[in-house]
């Protein structure tokens, strides 16, 4: 899992890379196998304590709420991840937001 706060991430769109050598080698799926495109909608069904606990203190029960929430695929790194991102507004009323990029295994596509 690929984590990058406060920055903007490498996205490929899949249609516009499709003839790189590494998007055609990619093999974009959820946990049961089925695929995943830009624009499809995931739950994230699971995110390891070890990824979670990388984030500062007061952003780790964030993180943690994702679980179980559903997400648009936006984008997909030069890894073949796709990325989804959480925005919300913090005690400030300052908009604040984490992307993270997603394995097979932690998403399931609706």
């Amino acid at each position: 899992m690929i984590i990058e706060p406060n920055t903007a991430p490498i996205l490929y769109d899949v249609g516009f890379k499709k003839g790189n050598l590494l998007m055609q080698n990619l093999k974009l799926i959820d946990r049961h196998g089925k695929p995943i495109a830009i624009g499809d909608i995931v739950r994230i069904v699971a995110l390891s304590p070890e990824f979670i606990a990388n984030f500062p203190q007061e952003d780790q029960m964030l993180i943690d709420s994702m679980v179980g929430k559903f997400f648009k695929i936006y984008g997909i790194d030069e890894f073949g991840h796709p990325w989804v991102s959480r925005e919300w507004h913090d005690e400030a009323g300052l908009l604040q937001s984490h992307i993270i990029a997603l394995d097979p295994e932690e998403m399931e596509r609706v």
